[in-house]
């Protein structure tokens, strides 16, 4: 006989000995059957428990259990996680929200010297314009010369100033990103357009344009609102370093909480398989046991095994082969007619299995 399935059997009698409820298990069905048919009693099944599993054997079959609830998404950070954080707006503005102004042909435009000579006098007007400080005609002539020569990184920093004077920073901004496009070089772009950031509440953006303006060509009016603004956009900068970290450790905790639930479910899929192993193709049918009819007041499965000399037996392999062949086939009891110790156990057996004797 197989040593593998000798072991098996030693461990399914070991299993039943421990824990008779094994027994109920829906797997065990045949088994079941095929005791009741012998007229043995079997342990009541014990209730379930609030701290059963589905898995342990006095739990319903893992199959009846509801499915598992599917783990609800990882919850998105909510608007007061990242905004408790308080930040002084004193001088921000509500964002200009116009149609973009006038760029001029900056592509196809082939620019004389006359249309530069032209540019550089509507620029000189504009500049006395905004000494005087008539904003929207200063605005004009800077059009004017950006639409003769499109091509000048300064003359869009100029219109931009204007625009930071009429409170439109956007419009700024939209001039500033021209004029760093023709020469990223230039000071005069970054530091209107961090200013522009500035009146829109924007720090972090205008920390950087403000630093970069004074790193090209030092500007005190430039570094002096650098100083102011620098604290707030390393204060939101420190915010949202401490967020992520928050966050990081919360996906690391939910990563370890699925990691540990997958090894519990694949423990306790073991203990299913191994009690299905176990169970199955050992006892085949009703007239596997000597003794081959039904009788009443037959002892307990534990009861059963908990009987040394019978469990003695079953630790000889000899012993066992012929028993697993009996419990095959009953008729096959008429080998071992002259083997005492196999005799000595079908004997045992019948004992226990047997018809009760007749008054």
């Amino acid at each position: 006989m197989d040593p593998r399935k000798v072991a098996e059997l030693k461990g399914f009698v070991q299993l039943c000995e421990s824990n008779p409820g094994i027994l109920h298990l829906p797997e065990m069905s045949f088994f079941r059957s095929w005791l009741q048919s012998m007229g043995a009693t079997l342990p009541p099944e014990e209730k379930k428990t609030d701290s059963c599993q589905g898995g342990c054997p006095c739990g319903p079959p893992p199959s009846a259990a509801p499915p598992p609830e599917p783990e609800p998404a990882a919850a998105a950070p909510s608007e007061s996680e990242e905004s408790d954080i308080e930040i002084d707006n004193e001088g921000v503005i509500e964002p200009d929200l116009e149609e973009p102004q006038e760029m001029g042909e900056f592509e196809n435009i082939e620019v004389t010297e006359e249309m530069m000579d032209q540019a550089n006098e509507k620029k000189v007007e504009a500049i006395n314009a905004l000494g005087e400080g008539d904003l929207q005609k200063a605005l004009d002539l800077f059009t004017e010369a950006i639409k003769l020569n499109p091509r000048v990184a300064i003359l869009y920093a100029k219109r931009a100033s204007v625009f930071i004077r009429m409170q439109k920073p956007n419009a700024a901004i939209r001039d500033c990103d021209r004029a760093i496009s023709i020469n990223p070089d230039s000071a005069q772009p970054y530091k209107w357009r961090g200013k522009a950031h500035r009146l829109l509440g924007h720090w972090e953006e205008a920390a950087k344009d403000l630093a970069t303006a004074c790193k090209l060509d030092y500007d005190e009016d430039a570094s002096a609102l650098l100083k102011e603004v620098q604290p707030k956009a390393s204060k939101i900068l420190e915010h949202r370093r401490k967020y992520e970290r928050k966050r990081e450790e919360k996906e690391i905790k939910e990563k370890q909480e699925r990691v540990k639930k997958a090894r519990e479910e694949h423990a306790r899929a073991q203990r299913e398989e191994e009690a299905r192993q176990f169970g199955g193709g050992f006892f085949p049918g009703a007239a596997g046991f000597p003794g081959g009819a039904a009788a009443a007041g037959m002892p307990g499965l534990s009861e059963l095994f908990k009987d040394p000399e019978l469990l003695n037996a079953m630790k000889d392999p000899e012993v066992m082969a012929a028993f697993q062949d009996v419990a095959q086939n009953p008729a096959n009891i008429s080998k071992y007619q002259n083997n005492p110790k196999i005799m000595a156990l079908v004997t045992k057996l019948s004992s226990k299995f047997g018809a009760p004797p007749q008054p």
